[in-house]
């Protein structure tokens, strides 16, 4: 990875990921550590500070026109490029994973995999974008839609962990096998805290929950292009270390509540 500025693409053999240290992000360098783990499948990667607006360039948009993170680059494959999370997931796992590691050779388990990877991209992903704005980033505290998004990612949350429920992963037969379906919800459930949501009171998910965050590939997935941020364990030590984040926290917990309040919030799911 280069230290400066990205300008283009840096690498003409392999995958190339443009991304940022974002639940989205995250899918791409997740899949990808799994695919290199198990099968030497290398990658490189650049550092878009989405902060920057880096994804506004035209060089960047020429292989996203959407300007958004992630991209990857498939220089093996004439330059192909592809974006969204939803997408790199499904052409890793057709072009580099031929013994369904991460996908399932039956067609109605893929199905299955493929129906929660849809759900995520446009459900989960979108309603808990919108709760980590007016939760925490927007500078005016509106509190319709702060009790409004943030209880949707509850809702949806609890129809993940009502998924999860005497299962291990979220598609397969049984108690279900690690797949791209895992890896797509992993990322958004995996930052609940800081989009107001106490992910402990989804038991089913906070177990599957620490059961990824255990594998080796996940691990390194996270820190790519650098250390987490906004994980709920990075958060969960901020807030025990630092007692003023952790005073700001039980702060803008308590506009949340007032909010709910206001506006007769009752939670429910699905």
């Amino acid at each position: 990875m280069s230290s400066q500025r990205p300008t283009g693409l840096i690498a003409d053999k392999g995958i190339e990921l443009l991304t940022f240290g974002t639940p989205n992000g995250h899918k791409a360098s997740i899949i990808l550590e799994e695919l290199k783990e198990a099968y030497g499948k290398d990658y490189t990667f650049q550092s878009i500070d989405i902060t920057e607006n880096i994804q506004k360039e035209p060089w960047f948009t020429k292989y996203c026109p959407n300007g958004r993170i992630p991209v990857i680059i498939d220089h093996d494959r004439n330059d192909f490029a592809v974006f969204e999370g939803l997408a790199i997931l499904t052409y890793l796992t057709r072009h580099y994973d031929p013994d369904n590691k991460f996908t399932f050779s039956d067609p109605d388990e893929y199905s299955i995999a493929e129906q929660w990877t849809a759900w995520q991209h446009g459900g989960l992903g979108p309603m808990q974008g919108q709760a980590n704005h007016f939760y925490r980033l927007a500078k005016e505290r509106i509190p319709y839609p702060t009790q409004r998004y943030v209880g949707e990612t509850e809702r949806l949350l609890g129809i993940l962990d009502k998924r999860l429920e005497n299962r291990d992963y979220v598609a397969g037969p049984g108690k279900g096998k690690y797949s791209i379906a895992d890896i797509a919800n992993f990322g958004w459930a995996n930052i609940g805290y800081f989009s107001g949501i106490d992910v402990k009171s989804f038991p089913n998910l906070h177990k599957w929950l620490d059961r990824l965050n255990e594998r080796p590939a996940v691990k390194k997935g996270l820190n790519v292009p650098g250390p987490p941020k906004i994980t709920n364990e990075v958060l969960l030590q901020k807030w025990k270390d630092d007692a003023e984040a952790g005073q700001k926290e039980e702060e803008l917990r308590s506009l949340r509540d007032k909010a709910k309040e206001q506006y007769g919030y009752k939670y429910a799911s699905p």
